[in-house]
């Protein structure tokens, strides 16, 4: 099988994770201080906190924001449903704006008439790695006194016309899950520009403890007393995972080189074929190709998926808009939303891309797919 993404882990990633586990840190500790740092670099120089998956980013993200019961956030429906669970779970209401027709992220024109009394932040998704239109959209938060945040799962290494994803939005969130663009197996981030927006992330993430002596309550405990003023979760990343991202985040050029190289067969093959629209690159951005997504006919969707299944290759839909998932239809949202991310689910099916993807293994998948079209 040729899965639609893969990681891509060498020696010296594996030696690194060995050197961790013979040392005297398996939990959090130096790797993960250094790997924080090394994003920190790769982003901008925007504050990052390292954590267990991109769904607990997604959480540490929306608590550090303050949102919780009576706010409203402003998402697009073409995303994992992450996106949205980690809000509604802190008691937040989410709204739905439309997207773009061409790259399937949130249409900066939808979010500005979604916007209500009680809305507290937009919420961007980079979708397959290419840039959500950040200046406008911030912009719009601006104009409202609203937060930007940035899901960029998808993107860490994209360009938004020169600037570094991660280092735009109020807050930015990463997944590091094994298909995304750098791996700790299981993890993700949070880059956070106030600071004091950082700190109340930091104190969520690791379960609200409080140990500076000049912040706690009671002062006179021992040099062992630690407080809890808020409650917050274990979103401790582990330096056994970590090492492995700090290994990885080395090659983040490389893989960027090589996705971008396999994007750009696939539009030679498959550009001229009146049945595939293309994924779209604007003029501002420089993205790293999280997927491929192509658009197929709506009707010949599920037999090319079938087929290019049958034939070895792992093909994807990405994704479901959100709102079509049962656990929002309980809460009273239906289908009609958003008809342009509608259309585009219909239509979409991702391909293999992945940095040791081979010239063998797309002329097999662009073959395969061209068959499939056909019958």
């Amino acid at each position: 099988m040729i899965p639609y993404g893969r990681q891509d882990v060498t020696p010296d990633d594996i030696q690194a994770v060995i050197d961790v586990l013979q040392s005297d840190w398996l939990t959090t500790g130096p790797a993960v201080d250094r790997l924080e740092q090394r994003l920190q670099e790769a982003i901008g120089g925007t504050p990052v906190l390292a954590v267990t998956s991109g769904t607990a980013a997604l959480h540490v993200a929306y608590a550090a924001a303050g949102i919780g019961p009576g706010d409203e956030i402003i998402t697009p429906p073409i995303t994992f449903i992450a996106t949205q669970a980690t809000a509604v779970a802190l008691g937040a209401t989410v709204v739905f704006a439309d997207v773009s027709r061409d790259t399937a992220n949130i249409d900066p024109v939808a979010v500005e008439a979604a916007i209500g009394p009680r809305t507290k932040a937009i919420v961007a998704v980079d979708f397959a790695g290419h840039p959500a239109d950040l200046d406008a959209l911030s912009r719009i938060a601006q104009k409202h006194g609203l937060l930007l945040i940035e899901d960029a799962a998808h993107s860490l290494g994209s360009t938004y016309r020169g600037r570094q994803v991660g280092s735009m939005a109020d807050i930015t969130t990463f997944s590091f899950y094994p298909t995304k663009n750098i791996t700790t197996a299981e993890g993700g981030a949070v880059a956070v520009r106030d600071p004091a927006m950082f700190e109340r992330a930091r104190l969520f993430a690791r379960q609200g403890i409080v140990r500076d002596p000049s912040r706690l309550v009671a002062k006179d405990e021992g040099p062992w007393h630690q407080e809890v003023h808020h409650f917050g979760l274990n979103y401790r990343l582990p330096d056994v995972l970590a090492v492995l991202g700090e290994s990885q985040i080395q090659r983040l050029a490389e893989f960027k080189e090589k996705r971008q190289r396999i994007k750009s067969t696939y539009d030679q093959c498959l550009q001229g074929q009146a049945e595939f629209v293309l994924p779209t690159q604007r003029d501002d951005v420089d993205p790293v190709w999280h997927l491929y997504p192509l658009r197929v006919p709506a009707a010949k969707r599920r037999r090319v998926f079938e087929a290019l299944r049958e034939t070895g290759i792992g093909v994807q839909v990405n994704y479901l808009p959100a709102y079509w998932h049962p656990a929002f239809k309980d809460l009273g949202y239906s289908q009609g939303l958003c008809p342009n991310a509608e259309e585009y689910y219909l239509r979409e099916i991702s391909l293999p891309i992945y940095s040791r993807l081979s010239e063998q293994e797309q002329e097999y998948v662009v073959s395969s797919l061209l068959n499939a079209i056909e019958e």
